[in-house]
């Protein structure tokens, strides 16, 4: 990409009515340092809850609402790996030569 090239990224949160945010960019703003850093504390959520997961799953008296609890935080954090996903792969396929950055719908599924 060059330095003058604007990609435009979905960001890791969206509008208070539900509506995804993007930012036109190079990527190397305030903003998209800060959506980086969201993006990193939610894969680690993620990662957690994944470890959680595999305790929860292993413990015989684990409750149904335990279980009910993990499985919400877990939608959740799929639901964000998912969005990160399809940022990360919009701005993969708007790097190659010849594309034109729209091989994902960065709005299917928000």
């Amino acid at each position: 990409m060059s330095e003058s090239q604007t990609t435009v990224r979905l960001l890791p949160w969206s509008t208070a009515d539900g509506n995804p945010c993007f930012l036109a960019g190079d990527g190397s703003g305030y903003v998209s340092r800060v959506a980086d850093s969201i993006e990193t504390m939610q894969l680690d959520v993620a990662d957690e809850l994944l470890g959680h997961a595999d305790d929860m799953l292993g413990d015989a008296k684990a409750g149904a609402r335990e279980l009910r609890f993990l499985a919400t935080e877990l939608a959740t954090a799929l639901r964000d790996t998912r969005r990160i996903a399809v940022s990360r792969g919009a701005r993969l396929s708007s790097s190659v030569p010849g594309s034109e950055g729209h091989g994902s719908d960065a709005s299917a599924g928000e």
